[in-house]
């Protein structure tokens, strides 16, 4: 029988909870599946196997289903990065001449942009009438319906986004309240209540690099922002 290879073991810290837990590299039958969801350049079977590789790789107990996304996002970066290389090659294009520029991401540099800003997620909708807002989830994404319209899913984003529901001396937790009911509450709002919502949901932490360099060909000095997960595997 051929010997079993050891597998390193490494702790990393949950992004939005602050809690400590362990997790193995990933292999090759797991980046086998990983490679395959990249070429098809399908959002959501990207998901699905970034999803499948955290939940293989990470030994302690944790819930992912009530992971936020950009927990999921970053622990997804900080296995990439133990389990291929620090390093990731991108090739963006210059802003001035377009021209293609091959450049190397420090994957150990990622960071998690808005972790530490306080935001107040209760927001007032009337005298009576209040809400408590809540980051997007791997649960959420689960549930969420192909949008007909990109304003159905921004409606979808925020009804998702609705942690609980006050009304005078009552109080609705929104997983206790049907999707439908949810959708309606939402779309009853002002613009002005509605914008409200979407202003708090913009401010969710999420997963960043800050990177500078010359283009090759003209000499432009470029800046740019890697924001969210697909921006790294471009």
């Amino acid at each position: 029988m051929l010997p079993k290879l050891a597998t390193p073991k490494y702790d990393m810290i949950v992004p939005s909870t602050g809690e400590s837990i362990t997790y193995r590299p990933y292999v090759v039958r797991e980046e086998k599946i990983l490679l395959i969801a990249f070429e098809s350049q399908d959002e959501s079977m990207i998901e699905k196997a970034v999803l499948n590789i955290i939940e293989t790789c990470i030994e302690s107990k944790i819930s992912i289903k009530a992971l936020t996304n950009f927990d999921i996002e970053y622990m997804f970066v900080t296995l990439r990065s133990k389990s291929v290389g620090e390093g990731i090659k991108l090739t963006l294009p210059c802003t001035a001449c377009e021209e293609p520029n091959e450049l190397k991401i420090d994957l150990d540099k990622v960071i998690v942009s808005n972790l530490e800003d306080v935001v107040d997620k209760h927001i007032k909708i009337t005298d009576d009438i209040s809400i408590d807002v809540k980051w997007q989830t791997v649960n959420d994404n689960l549930k969420k319906v192909t949008p007909k319209t990109e304003t159905d899913g921004i409606i979808q984003m925020v009804a998702s986004g609705i942690e609980t529901v006050y009304s005078g001396e009552e109080i609705f937790a929104s997983k206790d309240v049907p999707k439908k009911e949810l959708i309606d509450f939402v779309e009853s709002l002002s613009t002005d209540q509605f914008t409200a919502i979407v202003d708090v949901l913009q401010k969710a932490p999420y997963l960043s690099y800050k990177m500078e360099y010359t283009c090759k060909k003209c000499g432009e000095h470029n800046e740019r922002s890697l924001n969210g997960l697909i921006d790294f595997f471009q």
